[in-house]
């Protein structure tokens, strides 16, 4: 069986066809899409309830930064760690552990703040370190996606199918602008974490126990490493000097750097500028509307770079157009 299956892999690799059946792309979509919102949900989390956190714990503003910020230090470590663990070892594998990691520390996020204050003057270093923690475990989604999606997909679906999942990231920006915002204001910030928390917890579930149960996701997933697209010509390696040395290269990092650092202070202080600047407003609508152009401009976005590619536009002038 496991013979036959690592035939039809390569030779639907050769015949440019997808691994999935139509079934499993639909199940995976759902599944990742759902994954995507989740792991924005939580990661939203926290900048929506500093406000309420700050205010009863006593931090100043830089210890509301310094928490809000050292997120990102774990996320940038892991970036290129986690493309390389889940070609190695499978993405799937690598997105499960990593959400369960980052699900079970929003879940106790309030255990954590709490018994911080056990250590007096390490209270905000011991909720960084956490926080690190957190964003090193959510640093992998993406790079795992890509994976999963890359080694199941023909080249032609990759890009439209990925884009889509990506609007995953503004449906749970506005869950949690929503249900958090909800949460807070009537049963408290505690379990504003506990509940998203545990939607994540129960998505991981779903990802183990149903999308991942088939017994041929699980033999291509350990049967197909990455090295047998080595036999069909793709280069095994990423010739990382040739980039480094491309300034259109170092152009997507700077422009992707820039948009970032907008995107991610908005992110991260719009709660702290609506609850002192609008304190009398209502919690869900100041969290939810600045985000709801998220969804329909994402699909804009892949709906225009697809019009414009089948016009031979190039993939630089459309970057630079966006």
């Amino acid at each position: 069986m496991e013979e036959k299956l690592k035939y039809s892999f390569l030779r639907d690799l050769n015949d440019g066809q997808s691994i999935w059946t139509r079934n499993e792309k639909r199940t995976w979509f759902l599944t990742l899409l759902t994954g995507t919102c989740m792991l924005y949900s939580t990661r939203t989390t926290m900048p929506l309830l500093v406000p309420a956190v700050a205010a009863e714990r006593k931090w100043s503003k830089t210890d509301s930064g310094t928490v809000l910020s050292s997120f990102f230090w774990g996320y940038t470590l892991t970036q290129v760690l986690g493309g390389y663990l889940s070609d190695k070892f499978g993405g799937q594998k690598v997105i499960l552990l990593a959400a369960i990691g980052w699900s079970l520390i929003t879940f106790w996020m309030p255990n954590i703040i709490t018994s911080s204050t056990l250590f007096a003057s390490y209270s905000i270093p011991f909720i960084v370190t956490v926080r690190i923690i957190n964003g090193a475990c959510q640093g992998v989604h993406f790079p795992s996606m890509i994976s999963i999606t890359s080694q199941n997909l023909s080249s032609c679906e990759r890009a439209s199918f990925f884009s889509i999942l990506t609007s995953g990231s503004a449906l749970g920006t506005l869950l949690t602008g929503i249900v958090g915002s909800f949460l807070l204001d009537y049963f408290g910030w505690p379990t504003a974490f506990r509940v998203i928390g545990f939607l994540g917890l129960s998505w991981t579930l779903f990802l183990r126990y149903y999308t991942m149960a088939s017994d041929r996701s699980r033999i291509i997933n350990i049967s197909m490493p990455s090295r047998m697209y080595t036999k069909l010509g793709t280069p095994e390696t990423v010739p990382w000097l040739r980039l480094f040395e491309r300034s259109s290269f170092w152009a997507c990092v700077l422009a992707h750097a820039c948009e970032m650092n907008c995107f991610f202070v908005l992110l991260s202080w719009l709660p702290t500028y609506f609850h002192e600047n609008f304190p009398h407003a209502k919690g869900w609508v100041v969290n939810m509307i600045p985000w709801l152009a998220l969804p329909p401009v994402t699909f804009f976005g892949k709906l225009l770079t697809e019009h414009l590619l089948a016009k031979q536009w190039t993939l630089t002038r459309i970057r630079k157009l966006v």
